[in-house]
């Protein structure tokens, strides 16, 4: 066991004039700190490539991480997808990475462009091994893991960015790694860093990608504990018992609330201190408390939150936002976003009398929805999570 984990990020940008991705990245946990990560692009673009590449994803990534041989995997792919009438031919290129107790990366690489790794912020050559499976050139690699590693996979949509435009030959892969370089030592987010390449691709398209271009980024980093308080136990008589609680967690402690930093700051013996610092955001100010690491305001700036978590999930647009601003969302975002590998939520459950006001579009439900939701988002951002209500 090591205090590494792997913070996985990707994203995709269609062909021109298509709906649906002809590329899939399917991401299957295989026990507490493994996982099995699948890249696959299908056949073309379109529907049938889009159930080519998901067919070919979930399949592998579920055998994998079930404890099935590649060689298993791969002729099961054989035997399952349908033959293309046109071309005659049925397949999807995939990258698999098996990332085994964060300590082992093995990697398995089927006509899509080479993984590169970053080590210490610089291209790093691995050893690949050729293998022959159902007469498929298969190139197997499996690489020990160090702090700081980012493995960039791709699908050919990025190295064909350019082709005729910027490039007469496409974006080649010592490009990417040049460009790559630029951001290894910057500390973004594997999101943030699948998010800059596939946008750079689809600039070389010219706005009009000629392939389905997506990125698969994995960086390992070490835990990064924190811990968020939202709202007051609904029975006073555990205001202790939850401070205590919290405070007691190790790494960065996050208060949201009027009443629960006052709560918090009784507790402690310290003033609740309001900055004065107002933006365009139209949120409420922070405020400060000493012994806490950020103090904002609650339902309102946790819904500004979520909608960012939501937008991270997906097209990461509102990155250059949050990432640069000052007010408490963002403040919170960059916290449980980039920082954050292990959260611990505890969330009060009594009920705020300025939220019964009919005009207001807030209750009691919606702040316990708001709480769940965010803990859902960052589940699925690779967080460690643990909600503890009072």
């Amino acid at each position: 066991m090591n205090d590494l984990c792997a913070d996985i990020g990707f994203k995709s940008v269609n062909h021109v004039g298509e709906q649906l991705c002809g590329d899939h990245v399917d991401i299957v946990p295989s026990g507490d700190d493994s996982s099995v990560i699948v890249l696959a692009d299908g056949l073309g673009s379109g529907v049938k490539a889009s159930i080519l590449s998901t067919l070919t994803s979930k399949i592998i990534s579920t055998m994998m991480a079930a404890g099935l041989s590649i060689e298993e995997c791969v002729s099961t792919i054989a035997e399952t997808l349908p033959i293309c009438s046109v071309r005659g031919i049925a397949y999807s290129t995939f990258t698999i990475m098996n990332l085994r107790d964060n300590a082992t990366a093995e990697l398995i690489q089927y006509d899509n462009p080479l993984a590169i790794l970053l080590r210490d912020g610089k291209n790093y050559e691995y050893q690949t091994t050729e293998m022959t499976i159902g007469g498929k050139k298969i190139l197997k690699s499996v690489i020990p893991l160090k702090e700081d590693d980012i493995f960039v996979m791709m699908s050919d949509g990025c190295p064909h960015a350019g082709i005729g435009q910027a490039y007469n030959f496409g974006w080649k892969r010592e490009h990417i790694i040049e460009f790559m370089e630029t951001f290894a030592s910057v500390g973004y987010t594997a999101k943030n860093l699948a998010s800059l390449l596939v946008d750079e691709c689809y600039s070389l398209y010219g706005g009009e990608p000629k392939d389905d271009a997506t990125s698969c980024v994995v960086r390992l980093r070490k835990r990064e504990p924190m811990s968020i308080l939202f709202g007051p136990p609904s029975n006073p008589d555990d205001c202790n018992r939850m401070m205590s609680l919290f405070f007691s967690k190790s790494g960065k402690h996050i208060v949201c609330g009027g009443t629960t930093s006052s709560i918090a700051a009784k507790y402690l013996g310290k003033t609740v201190k309001p900055t004065l610092f107002f933006d365009d955001s139209g949120l409420p100010p922070i405020a400060e408390i000493e012994g806490v690491d950020l103090v904002t305001e609650g339902v309102i700036t946790i819904n500004k939150v979520i909608e960012y978590a939501r937008d991270y999930l997906s097209e990461n647009n509102s990155y250059a936002r949050w990432s640069m601003n000052r007010d408490g969302a963002s403040l919170i975002s960059r916290m449980l976003f980039e920082e954050a590998t292990d959260i611990n939520f505890y969330v009060g459950r009594a009920v705020n009398p300025a939220h019964q006001n009919p005009d207001l579009p807030i209750n009691f439900n919606i702040k316990m929805n708001l709480a769940r939701e965010l803990s859902e988002s960052l589940v699925k951002m690779g967080k460690r999570v643990k909600v503890s209500y009072f």
